[in-house]
């Protein structure tokens, strides 16, 4: 098939770019031809190789934006989409591709979907959600419902279970997300014993992560190995940046620490990740319940067991034993669940080590791949409420 993937969502780096290149590597190794069709000012972070067709209207971006201006933003945006729709229908109905994939959609995509000729597009369109909260769910239901008469749309929401708060529509496929792997280095994962054990917090610096809270539980756990700490940050805004060395400074003394204030992508992400042996996810936020974590995932693919909150996932944790979660926000909780995952790690390593063989092997990008084509193909049904979301069947 001839498969073009709509992407107008620009971004340094990041699991966005990383998304982007599991579908474009994975669907060309099922012997598919891929391309990108984006805004006609649209800026690349990283080369997928692959052809790239340039749609009339440019991108709008609300970065630093807000107020009145925000809202013109959106309006705009709004104007653009039902452009970039239109030539896509174009495409398709020219027979430039065979099939639609949007990586990257929401509610709103949907929405301005019902009021384009897209909707009646003769290739499949997959639109793919990355997670639907409770107050998104009744207008993503209310947009997939409309669009019920038009069988080539398809919407796929990356989620663990198989229905959305309780509501199933036959066009809504509900389907697992992939893992994140090393794709630009020699890397074997391997989960095993450790004379000292470095453990890694890594990711884009938020206050949200509540990192300094975080670093004063760490700080005074109780350990008894050899334990260290690369904590990772890459920062978007100024006030992030400056916030994030006050936090270096603060703890640039503490033996065992080491910082790491710079954005990483390609090989050079890949091998930071490679090089620890735990991840640390100590954020904590309602969201991670209902959108997948793009870290969490990475530490999947790249077999590395975890610390994180417990509402990042429960699902995943509920099924797979790949490391230890603490109550969300509950900073004594936390320091107790360090001291007893570190102190612990040799007694449990194998264990984890077989708990992320069957995660990995799960959410691989092979099978989420596949996922994706059986749906374009028109080979994947929706499942029954008996199946774990995420598998395949023929009609």
């Amino acid at each position: 098939m001839r498969i073009g993937i709509f992407e107008n969502i620009m971004t340094p780096g990041g699991h966005e770019v990383d998304f982007d290149r599991i579908l474009v590597e994975e669907l060309q190794k099922r012997g598919h031809e891929v391309s990108f069709y984006v805004p006609e000012d649209f800026e690349f972070s990283f080369d997928y190789h692959v052809p790239v067709v340039r749609l009339g209207g440019k991108a709008v971006s609300y970065s630093k934006v807000s107020g009145i201006k925000k809202l013109l933003y959106s309006v705009k945006r709004e104007y653009n989409r039902q452009k970039w729709y239109a030539q896509l229908y174009e495409a398709a109905y020219r027979k430039d591709i065979d099939a639609l994939i949007v990586p990257t959609s929401t509610y709103r995509y949907l929405r301005a979907l019902n009021k384009n000729i897209l909707r009646r597009s003769n290739v499949p369109i997959i639109f793919v959600l990355h997670g639907i909260n409770p107050k998104e769910a009744p207008k993503f239901l209310r947009e997939a419902k409309k669009l019920l008469p038009y069988k080539n749309i398809k919407p796929v929401v990356l989620t663990f279970v198989n229905h959305i708060f309780g509501h199933r529509l036959p066009n809504i496929y509900p389907i697992y997300p992939p893992t994140y792997t090393a794709r630009d280095i020699e890397f074997q994962p391997s989960v095993e014993a450790k004379d000292t054990l470095t453990v890694g917090f890594f990711g884009q610096y938020r206050r949200e992560k509540r990192l300094r809270d975080f670093l004063e539980v760490y700080v005074k756990g109780h350990y008894t190995r050899k334990v260290k700490l690369l904590v990772q940050g890459s920062t978007m805004h100024p006030e992030d940046a400056e916030d994030f060395e006050k936090i270096i400074q603060e703890y640039k003394d503490c033996a065992g620490i080491k910082f790491l204030h710079k954005g990483l992508i390609g090989a050079e992400w890949q091998k930071a990740i490679a090089g620890i042996d735990v991840l640390l996810m100590p954020y904590s936020a309602p969201r991670y319940l209902y959108h997948w974590g793009g870290m969490l995932f990475t530490a999947i693919g790249f077999q590395k067991p975890v610390i994180a909150s417990n509402d990042i996932n429960p699902e995943v944790f509920a099924k797979f034993n790949i490391g230890m979660t603490f109550k969300s926000g509950d900073m004594n909780d936390l320091q107790q669940v360090l001291e007893k995952f570190i102190n612990g790690y040799d007694a449990n390593v194998a264990g984890y080590g077989e708990g992320l063989a069957e995660a990995g092997k799960k959410f691989s990008p092979e099978s989420f791949a596949h996922r994706i084509e059986a749906i374009l193909t028109g080979e994947y049904h929706t499942i029954t409420p008996e199946q774990v979301a995420g598998n395949v069947e023929k009609k």
